[in-house]
């Protein structure tokens, strides 16, 4: 599960991503590469590898981001966008690499 924000609209969605399925959001496409969460005996952590790439209409996509972004320290590994932000929230059951 991420987190986006549209800095123009201060509109923020959930967004499901299943592990290795493009998911759009404004003119970005991520791609959840891997998620890993750590057992619940440890400190709650949750982080996931992700591609993120903006797609513009007659020009090749961008790449903007590619690494780990981790859910209790969004700063520590943030994508750079004016418009846009993404944000790990959670890793859920049922996917890979986890």
């Amino acid at each position: 599960m991420l987190q986006g924000l549209d800095k123009v609209t201060a509109r923020v969605v959930e967004i499901e991503a299943p592990v290795g399925v493009p998911v759009h959001f404004g003119s970005l496409e991520v791609i959840a590469r891997a998620c890993k969460k750590r057992r619940p005996e440890d400190q709650p952590e949750s982080a996931a590898f992700l591609d993120i790439w903006e797609l513009r209409p007659g020009a090749a996509a961008a790449e903007l981001f590619r690494g780990w972004m981790f859910a209790s320290s969004p700063a520590l590994s943030a994508m750079e966008h004016p418009v846009y932000d993404v944000n790990v929230l959670d890793c859920r059951n049922g996917g890979k690499g986890r």
